[in-house]
């Protein structure tokens, strides 16, 4: 008898949180049903984030596993979700891991990230910086030998006044700190050193 082809994973996770997403990702993805379990992830992950009795009852350890049970069906009843995430909640219930969720949430966007060929980069500088420099930025990354040419950036701006000038780069796991900050650091080093 011949099985169906297991779906690729496209980023391998670690840890509890990552162990659950990816074998949400697997299921959803074998009932072509990935979008949609994203969008009632993102839906769940926002009613929790807004309500903080719902987040206490989800992360308490004190509320037994059947009375989170019982708490997670009729949740998860009046948000009208497909039987995949009602039975993923249920089991994330009966092996007392509701106190993940919103870890799980985080794990699964990151693998829909990476399903859809998108590689997040975060670029940290003193102050705002305009829309222009942004478009210009985002140019010269998407140019780069950071992406590869199927790879899709989305660019993500902060603002820390900590670093004093220049940027910090953050992609796919690696950094590339051009600040000027870590370069009085360095020079303050070598200071020290030949001191």
């Amino acid at each position: 008898m011949a099985t169906a082809a297991q779906p690729k994973i496209p980023v391998v996770l670690h840890g509890i949180e990552g162990r659950y997403a990816t074998a949400l990702y697997t299921a959803a993805s074998k009932k072509n049903v990935l979008d949609a379990v994203e969008a009632e992830l993102t839906k769940i992950g926002t009613v929790i984030e807004k309500d903080a009795a719902l987040q206490t009852f989800m992360e308490t350890p004190i509320i037994d596993r059947s009375a989170k049970k019982e708490g997670v069906a009729k949740i998860l009843a009046n948000g009208r979700y497909s039987e995949l995430t009602s039975n993923f909640f249920q089991v994330l219930a009966e092996n007392g891991r509701l106190d993940q969720t919103r870890k799980v949430v985080a794990s699964f966007k990151e693998l829909m990230t990476a399903h859809r060929g998108e590689v997040k980069v975060v670029v940290t500088s003193a102050k705002e910086l305009e829309s222009r420099v942004q478009r210009q930025l985002q140019d010269i990354l998407k140019n780069s030998n950071l992406l590869e040419k199927s790879q899709k950036l989305i660019l993500t701006t902060k603002v820390d006044p900590n670093i004093i000038g220049g940027l910090v780069i953050e992609a796919g796991g690696k950094t590339i700190d051009l600040s000027v900050s870590s370069k009085v650091a360095k020079l303050e080093r070598l200071l020290k050193e030949a001191i």
